[in-house]
């Protein structure tokens, strides 16, 4: 079992999440950056859709209670075993009773710890995601324990990886969506010649932007949506719909982020800085 001693701002079990069941209104959820939670699988050898970790803005205390092996990437929250630091983007040996912390802030919001085989908590409709009300909670807390298989004998053909640099300033690349033929010249001007700031409103369902584009008065049907949807409110604010976000809306769709794309947004959070690059 992982012991969970200290939760963090907020820790899930992610994998890539649930597919086939939009239709339905169950939202995909998953890890928000995919790429990062792979590669930690991909360091272990695990398949790629084992479940992992998923921790937010600041790490938790977890304590092993079988041998195992383990690996971090993503965000770098200076993580230490038993107190001394080890690499962020590297594999390491876990023996019963040791501890992972995670201390200093250097870059990033979103860390993926993985174990050897991944984490072998309850599938609902085939994910482990948390996701409420699919599961009991949307997030871990201090006393819960997550089982996970000892592994003893392994010996890894990669140990530490150089992760990809997180700047402040992102470009976003997009391919028009359903809705982008509504938006003015003027507004078009805008969404692709400015810098936008994440606002506090960020989370696993959407991020939104300080910055309108401005007001319209378009009416539509409420029509699907995806992980990477961008849609255009009334007021004229930009909302980019992420993981757990809802499976349709009604406002328009006007720009769709690529996969790459929001795995960097992933990554960011309020305050930082995004623009737009349109490739199709």
């Amino acid at each position: 079992m992982l012991k969970i001693k200290k939760s963090g701002f907020f820790t899930t079990i992610q994998d890539n999440g649930r597919y086939g069941l939009r239709h339905l209104g169950v939202p995909v959820s998953g890890a928000m950056d995919q790429a990062a939670a792979k590669l930690a699988n991909a360091m272990l050898e695990n398949k790629e859709d084992a479940a992992v970790l998923e921790i937010t803005m600041s790490g938790p205390v977890l304590e092993f209670t079988k041998d195992t092996w383990a690996s971090i990437t993503g965000a770098n929250f200076s993580p230490q075993l038993n107190e001394v630091d080890i690499d962020n983007h590297s594999v390491f040996k876990v023996t019963a009773g040791d501890k992972l912390a995670f201390g200093r802030h250097i870059n990033g919001l979103r860390a993926y710890v993985a174990v050897k085989g991944g984490f072998s908590t309850a599938e609902v409709l085939n994910s482990r995601s948390f996701y409420i009300p699919l599961t009991e909670k949307d997030h871990l807390l201090a006393g819960m324990e997550i089982p996970y298989e000892e592994t003893t004998s392994f010996e890894p053909k990669i140990t530490n990886v150089i992760p990809e640099e997180i700047d402040r300033v992102l470009t976003l690349e997009v391919s028009r969506a359903p809705e982008f033929d509504l938006l003015s010249a003027e507004q078009r001007e805008i969404l692709f010649s400015r810098p936008f700031t994440i606002a506090k409103e960020n989370n696993r369902m959407a991020y939104q932007l300080q910055e309108a584009i401005g007001e319209h008065q378009y009416a539509m049907l409420t029509s699907a949506t995806l992980p990477g949807t961008v849609q255009l409110t009334p007021g004229g604010k930009l909302i980019i719909l992420m993981r757990d976000g809802q499976t349709t809306g009604g406002y328009p769709r006007i720009l769709q982020l690529s996969e790459k794309s929001s795995n960097y947004l992933a990554q960011r959070t309020f305050g930082d800085t995004v623009h737009f690059k349109l490739t199709s």
